[in-house]
């Protein structure tokens, strides 16, 4: 009787259970987490609170309270135009400081070590530019409660579609911050933004109105980033209607930056 050899018994493959895992965060690394510790962050600056809250208030109470009791031709006052214009300058101010603020990170190395892992571009902006809405509809409610304990009156209404159009519009110089902020050192960030931001200003009617300008001037703030933000902003309140010129101006301007931005970003990062 022939006996067969016994079948060998298969040995198991060993799994590896060192390998990392390569699985893509979900959302490109978006996290909640991140953006409440970026919030966090930029609340805890004191500097950048007071240059992006406090002074706004403090120029209605110094050039908006003295025009107390004029009127427009409306016949809505005065001091509603100069605190809706400051807050519009309080939303970009502080949008703009937020998101320049990657030029620090940049000098500090963080754009490497970002790069190093799972985070995808589009999340990492995605986190600069709601933090910088955030302080910017901060600015605006900051503004309005300002007014609002100095005595204006005005409707409701006016207070809702004015605060959202400025806070709105704030996303252009949010994209704005960004795109210095991969421009220029970091050291010479804010040199750049506080001229540039004070001749916009003026430029864009928010320190004096565009009427009272050479009339050469007055057609050069039309082109002005922050000439549609104002002009939107103050509609409701002075019953003026939107043109289809000052809302292309806020698109193109929003187009301009954010482009500008993603591009600077990736010619940045791309030496990484």
């Amino acid at each position: 009787m022939t006996t067969l050899p016994a079948t060998p018994t298969p040995v198991p493959t060993p799994t590896r259970t060192d390998e990392p895992d390569r699985r893509l965060p979900a959302l490109g690394g978006f996290a909640p987490g991140v953006l409440r510790i970026e919030l966090r962050r930029v609340l805890r600056n004191r500097r950048t609170l007071a240059f992006t809250l406090i002074m706004p208030g403090v120029f209605f109470l110094i050039f908006g309270l003295p025009q107390g009791g004029q009127l427009l031709d409306n016949g809505r006052p005065v001091t509603a135009y100069v605190m809706i214009s400051l807050a519009v300058y309080a939303a970009m101010v502080a949008t703009t400081s937020a998101g320049g603020a990657v030029a620090t990170e940049r000098a500090l190395g963080w754009s490497r070590q970002l790069r190093l892992t799972p985070l995808r571009p589009t999340a990492y902006v995605a986190t600069k530019l709601i933090t910088a809405m955030t302080l910017g509809l901060l600015a605006v409610v900051v503004e309005f409660l300002v007014g609002a304990a100095a005595g204006v009156r005005i409707p409701v209404y006016v207070w809702l579609l004015s605060g959202l159009a400025a806070w709105i519009g704030s996303l252009v110089f949010a994209a704005f911050g960004l795109f210095i902020g991969y421009l220029v050192p970091a050291e010479n960030v804010m040199q750049f933004i506080g001229p540039i931001l004070a001749v916009l200003a003026m430029f864009g009617g928010l320190f004096v109105p565009v009427e009272v300008l050479p009339e050469v001037l007055q057609q050069v703030a039309k082109f002005t980033p922050v000439y549609g933000m104002g002009v939107l902003a103050r509609a409701p309140l002075t019953g003026e209607a939107v043109s289809a010129a000052a809302l292309a101006n806020l698109v193109v301007w929003a187009l301009v930056f954010g482009v500008g931005a993603a591009r600077l970003f990736r010619r940045d990062t791309a030496r990484v």
